[in-house]
């Protein structure tokens, strides 16, 4: 399925971001593109830069991507919800909250990697997994109408936007 095959109700403008960032892409495709260069980007991160935060307040280099890991998580287990016909409104999360309980400025560079390797493969595995049918399936979360395909975007589009962030306001 490729991005311009899903469509967002209007009250999901704020995840719209997260897919426009992508372009035309097709998911299973860039989900592994993903796994195989976002390891990379981490790995070229000056260990020096690991705990620094661009401004008070903000979150570490580590804590960003940790967040990015978390996020996956969340929206995956969605996915697999909605995929598998559950209708059950499911509520948001405080990311902020993950973030100061995730312990992510302790944790290496390499720890990090290997959970990103893990989640990235569990993502990749239910995606590849859903048919069409299953794909355009949607459910309910954070008071907001998702199809599956539409939180796979999410995924690589809220990955990609922190990369950028990392880039431009980190390093």
């Amino acid at each position: 399925m490729k991005t311009s095959e899903i469509q967002l109700p209007d009250g999901n403008v704020f995840y719209k971001t997260y897919i426009d960032v992508l372009g035309e892409v097709e998911l299973t495709d860039f989900l592994q593109k993903q796994l195989e260069n976002f390891p990379q980007f981490i790995n070229s991160i000056p260990d020096s830069k690991w705990q620094y935060a661009y401004e008070e307040q903000k979150w570490t280099v580590a804590e960003v991507l940790l967040h990015v890991i978390d996020a996956e998580r969340v929206f995956q287990y969605r996915a697999l919800r909605f995929a598998r016909g559950d209708r059950t409104a499911l509520p948001g999360f405080d990311q902020d909250e993950y973030v100061e309980l995730s312990g992510a400025n302790r944790r290496s560079k390499e720890s990090l990697i290997e959970e990103y390797r893990a989640v990235r493969r569990a993502s990749i595995a239910l995606f590849t997994s859903l048919d069409r049918q299953r794909l355009t399936a949607s459910g309910t979360a954070s008071d907001m109408s998702w199809s599956v395909a539409a939180l796979g975007f999410v995924i690589c589009g809220h990955q990609k936007h922190h990369r950028n962030i990392l880039r431009e306001r980190y390093l």
